[in-house]
């Protein structure tokens, strides 16, 4: 099944994963990575996805969870589907702390499928890939579900190779974002065990002679110097291709830097939602990785490096 897929986020999001501390604490080499990936979190709860007007006038409203159809708890999507053999039904509804029950037919019942979700997807960049320890992180940052306005609990996660179809500019106030394609039947490249405010984090699965590109040292972070280096991403169907950046500040372990690179700027204005997680290469050393744009400066974004999202610290 194909699936049209934008980020969901409204700013540039990274995937990460959780990984035991020492898992990370002696990796000396990385492979920058800079794909588009689809990312897709299963979550252990069905929620309404839109706002809904019921025949009897009530409202299911976006960010409300169906916990039960006649008494009996439901997980998931198809779990609820699978209650709907009743003519009349019951359905409890959790609007945060608030419980209410709500009766309709089943046709009524069958209408709102649509608008029903059990599962967070949208799209990110992948950052590495460690070749010892065969785990990866993407995006730099913590996904947060759109409608539920939080990290989703989720039960397990998926990451697959995304293909850019088409990409909307980013102009001053106004973040552009990639359009991407992804077979949900493709082999996946890796699980998600974790969504951290660094990123998403996980087990790579897929073989790794794939990637064209070769582990390289991981840069100290006294050792980063403004001035010129590379962002790793992909703008145009599955190539990952080399951009020109500016470092222009680093504090601690965050940098902003400026897009020069003129392709990347006729292409994309700049950032763009989607991006996050692309790597930052300099003087062929791991840098770090895109977290966020400046939504007024599309050209500007900012960076973790990948000391301290190796910490995977929330």
């Amino acid at each position: 099944m194909r699936c049209h897929l934008r980020n969901l986020l409204t700013l540039i999001l990274l995937s990460v994963l959780i990984f035991s501390p020492s898992a990370y604490a002696s990796a000396k080499k990385l492979i920058p990575m800079g794909e588009s990936i689809g990312i897709q979190l299963q979550l252990p709860f069905v929620y309404v996805a839109h706002d809904v007007l019921l025949p009897n006038g009530q409202w299911l409203k976006k960010g409300d969870v169906i916990t039960k159809v006649n008494g009996e708890q439901v997980s998931s999507v198809e779990k609820l589907k699978q209650r709907l053999d009743a003519k009349d039904l019951t359905i409890s509804v959790k609007q945060k702390s608030d419980q209410r029950e709500i009766s309709l037919t089943n046709e009524q019942a069958n209408n709102i499928l649509p608008f029903l979700k059990d599962e967070t997807d949208g799209i990110g960049t992948l950052t590495f890939i460690d070749p010892e320890s065969k785990q990866y992180g993407a995006l730099g940052h913590q996904i947060i579900d759109s409608v539920l306005n939080a990290p989703p609990e989720f039960t397990n996660g998926s990451i697959y190779l995304a293909s850019i179809e088409q990409i909307k500019k980013s102009s001053p106030g106004n973040p552009g974002y990639k359009i991407s394609v992804i077979e949900k039947n493709d082999i996946r490249l890796g699980s998600i065990k974790s969504n951290d405010s660094y990123g998403i984090f996980g087990n790579w699965e897929s073989n790794l002679k794939q990637s064209l590109r070769k582990p390289i040292d991981i840069m100290h972070v006294e050792d980063i110097e403004l001035g010129k280096a590379q962002l790793y991403t992909a703008i145009e169907g599955s190539q990952v291709e080399a951009f020109d950046i500016d470092i222009i500040k680093i504090e601690d372990n965050f940098l902003q830097f400026i897009v020069t690179d003129k392709k990347l700027l006729e292409k994309t204005g700049g950032i763009l939602q989607g991006m996050s997680g692309s790597p930052i290469i300099q003087k062929g050393q791991f840098v770090g990785a895109v977290t966020h744009m400046f939504v007024e400066q599309p050209t500007k974004g900012a960076a973790i490096t990948v000391n301290e999202m190796l910490k995977k610290q929330p």
